[in-house]
C-alpha cells in the first residue's frame, strides 16, 4: 500500500513545504510499489473532509486513492517515479479549504490539487488555485459554475445542469409523478440544484407544489414536512447529502407522508442506508457508479477493492479512484510543470475510468465528456438496480 499523509492542520506537511522527505509516506510504501516505482516521489494534494459531518466521504476517497496508487506504482508509477498524495482535512468548510489552497500553491512539490468535496468549499478556494496556476481538479464538484473560475479549474463530475434533468426524468417520466415537493439544502449548491430541477420538471409536465430549503445543521424537519404534506404532492424530491437525506426520510411517515421519494445521487452511500434504516426503503436515486453493474471495468474495480479493503466500494471511492487515474495521466503528460499539467487535460484521451469506461475532457467546459448513470432504488436494505416498476399512488 502506498500510504497517504493524513493531517488536520498537517505539521508533517510543513516539513514537506520546507523541503524535507516525508519519511512516513516512504516507509508506508508496499514492496511491490517500491520494486516498480522508485526515486523521488511525485505528489498531488487532496483537500477534503476527514472529520466533521462529511468525514465518511473523505474516508471513502482515501480508500479509492490508495487502491489506485497501489496499481499505478506497481506498474511503474509516473515514468518510474512513485505517485503519492498529501490529504489535508478541510472538514468541508470553505474557510479551511482556502487555508489549504494557500498551503498547496506555496509548495512546489504539489503538482495538482484534488477536491474539495462540496462545490461551496471548492469554489471558495478556486480563485487561489487559478491565480497561482495550480490545477484544481474538483472530482465531486457538480455546481454548474465550478469550472468557470478559470483555465486551471477542471472536473470529471457531472454538472448539476446535466444531473437535475436526469433526476426530473426519473421522477416524472419513469415514476409518473406529477405533483412534486422539493426539499433542498439551503446552500449555493442546493439552491442552484433546486432551480435546475424545478425548471426541468416543469418542462416535463410536472407541477412543483412546494420547495423547502433547510440548513445543513438542521435535525428536526417536522414543521417543514407538515407544510409539504399540506401541499398534497404525489412525490417528494430530496436535494440532500446522505446524512440530512436519511434524517428527512426518518421523519416522513410520522407526519403522514408516504409518497415515493426521489433523491439526487449524493445520497448514494452505505451511510444513507445505515442512518436511514427502514425509512429509506423504496427511495429512488441515480448514480454514476454501482458495484453490481456488469461492465468489465466496474467488476474489475470491485474485485480489487474488495481484496484490498474487505468491503464494497461506493460511488465516492470510485470517484477518487478515477481522479487518481486522471492525475497520473496528466502528470505523466505534463511532468513537473504546473502549466503543462493544465495543458495536458484536453490532450490526454481515453483515460481509464470505472465510471465512464474511458474519460476525455472538453476544453470548452473543462469537464469530462460522456455522461452516464444508472437508476437505483433501495430494496431490502440495499441499493439495487431499478426494475422499472412504478410505485403505487400514496393514500
Amino acid at each position: 500500500m502506498i500510504g497517504p499523509v493524513l493531517s488536520r492542520r498537517s505539521a508533517v506537511f510543513n516539513a514537506l513545504a520546507g523541503g524535507l522527505l516525508l519519511a512516513g509516506a516512504v516507509l508506508a510504501g508496499s514492496p511491490a510499489a517500491a520494486a516498480n516505482a522508485t526515486g523521488e516521489p511525485l505528489w498531488f494534494g487532496v483537500s477534503g473532509p476527514l472529520t466533521g459531518p462529511g468525514a465518511q466521504y473523505g474516508a471513502q476517497w482515501k480508500k479509492g486513492f490508495d487502491l489506485a496508487l497501489d496499481e499505478i506504482n506497481a506498474a511503474g508509477g509516473v515514468k518510474g517515479r512513485p505517485l503519492r498524495y498529501v490529504f489535508e482535512d478541510s472538514q468541508n468548510d470553505p474557510r479551511q479549504s482556502i487555508a489549504i489552497a494557500q498551503k498547496f500553491v506555496a509548495d512546489p512539490k504539489i503538482l495538482i490539487e484534488l477536491g474539495d468535496f462540496s462545490s461551496p468549499a471548492s469554489m471558495a478556494a478556486s480563485p487561489i488555485y487559478q491565480r497561482a496556476g495550480l490545477v484544481q481538479f474538483g472530482f465531486t464538484n457538480s455546481h454548474p459554475d465550478f469550472t468557470r473560475t478559470g483555465d486551471f479549474v477542471w472536473s470529471n463530475s457531472i454538472s448539476q445542469a446535466e444531473e437535475q434533468p436526469n433526476v426530473a426524468d426519473y421522477a416524472v417520466n419513469s415514476l409518473k409523478l406529477k405533483r412534486l415537493a422539493v426539499l433542498h439544502l439551503n446552500t449555493d449548491w442546493g439552491r442552484t440544484s433546486k432551480d435546475l430541477f424545478v425548471k426541468a420538471a416543469t418542462e416535463r409536465g410536472a407541477e412543483v407544489v412546494a420547495t423547502e430549503g433547510y440548513l445543513p445543521e438542521e435535525k428536526d424537519f417536522r414543521s417543514t414536512l407538515v407544510r409539504v404534506r399540506e401541499a398534497n404532492p404525489d412525490g417528494i424530491v430530496l436535494i440532500s447529502y446522505y446524512a440530512d437525506g436519511a434524517a428527512i426520510a426518518r421523519q416522513l411517515k410520522p407526519v403522514g407522508l408516504t409518497q415515493p421519494v426521489v433523491a439526487v445521487g449524493s445520497v448514494y452511500s452505505p451511510k444513507f442506508l445505515e442512518l436511514g434504516g427502514e425509512a429509506v426503503e423504496g427511495v429512488h436515486t441515480r448514480a454514476n457508479f454501482f458495484p453490481a453493474e456488469p461492465r468489465p471495468e466496474v467488476q474489475r474495480f470491485v474485485a480489487a477493492y474488495r481484496a484490498k479493503h474487505n468491503e464494497e466500494p461506493d460511488a465516492f471511492s470510485a470517484y477518487a479512484y478515477d481522479a487518481a487515474l486522471v492525475a497520473h495521466r496528466v502528470i505523466e503528460a505534463g511532468g513537473t510543470d504546473r502549466t503543462a499539467i493544465r495543458d495536458a487535460f484536453p490532450r490526454v484521451k481515453d483515460i481509464p475510468s470505472v465510471i465512464f469506461g474511458s474519460a476525455s475532457f472538453d476544453p470548452a467546459t473543462r469537464r469530462v465528456s460522456g455522461v452516464r448513470n444508472v437508476k437505483l432504488v433501495v430494496k431490502d436494505g440495499a441499493f439495487a438496480l431499478w426494475d422499472g416498476g412504478v410505485p403505487a399512488p400514496a393514500h
